[in-house]
């Protein structure tokens, strides 16, 4: 009989867990980075730490989690691969010493991003998928919302554009 409870509270306890995970919704958005110590940018040569690295790609990820609510609708899963990220800009060394600790912005260094993607609905579904290699060689003359001083501030908006041209706006 000692038996009999032990496993009742054991699959009791396993089955109110089960319950919790199944209502906590799925993230609209899920980001993985497909080996980013070989992407473009944030590879040893232009980020001096693993940390600093991390922190950039930290950012930009945080930013496409905030982003995807206006472009995927609620019941809808994206599961998206960054295979490279080259950074706006580049490290003009010929101008001197320590410029290669400079980024120089000029319009013939736009910024890149590959990646790939599936869209899927509540029941997994896929509804859209692909792989992209998305740039922006007009990136310095539209308007970006984000700060100034923010390193990743054209990546970020190459992104957003990305999103609207892909999925559009969620209508609410």
């Amino acid at each position: 009989m000692k038996i009999l409870h032990l496993l009742l509270a054991v699959f009791g306890v396993a089955a109110c867990g089960a319950l919790r995970a199944a209502d906590t919704p799925a993230p609209l958005v899920e980001v993985v980075y497909v080996h980013p110590e070989n992407f473009t940018d944030v590879k040893e040569a232009y980020v001096t730490t693993d940390r600093q690295r991390d922190e950039y790609l930290k950012e930009l990820k945080e930013n496409i989690e905030d982003e995807a609510h206006n472009y995927i609708p609620a019941g809808q899963h994206l599961a998206l691969n960054i295979t490279d990220v080259d950074m706006a800009g580049e490290f003009e060394q010929w101008h001197g010493p320590r410029f290669d600790e400079v980024r120089i912005v000029r319009d013939i260094y736009p910024p890149r991003v590959n990646l790939e993607f599936k869209l899927t609905d509540a029941t997994g579904k896929v509804i859209k998928q692909g792989e992209r290699k998305i740039t922006d060689i007009q990136f310095m003359d539209k308007p970006n919302t984000y700060f100034p001083d923010d390193p990743l501030r054209y990546e970020k908006k190459l992104l957003d554009d990305w999103f609207y041209d892909e999925f559009g706006l969620v209508k609410k």
